[in-house]
């Protein structure tokens, strides 16, 4: 019986790595390729073209590369606040 709990869960878990390495694959960008905060906000230009990439593209939003541009213009909007 435990063996069998174990196998589901390990099979359940793959499944779940699968699907959010699918899910940003669709959004054409990977972890690696994200770009930091403190990179955007050091190529401020990139982090105004980041946004109106992700503002044009809803389902790009939540990415990380989405989320640290926001992050970097709110922060040099803001005066580093």
């Amino acid at each position: 019986m435990k063996k069998s709990v174990v196998t589901s869960m390990s099979i359940l878990t793959l499944a779940l790595v699968g699907l959010a390495m699918f899910n940003s694959s669709i959004a054409g960008e990977t972890n690696e390729d994200a770009k930091s905060v403190a990179w955007y906000v050091a190529n401020i230009q990139e982090a105004r073209q980041q946004n109106r990439v992700c503002y044009n593209t809803p389902s790009l939003k939540s990415t990380p590369n989405c989320v640290n541009a926001l992050h970097a213009l709110e922060i040099s909007f803001k005066g580093g606040n």
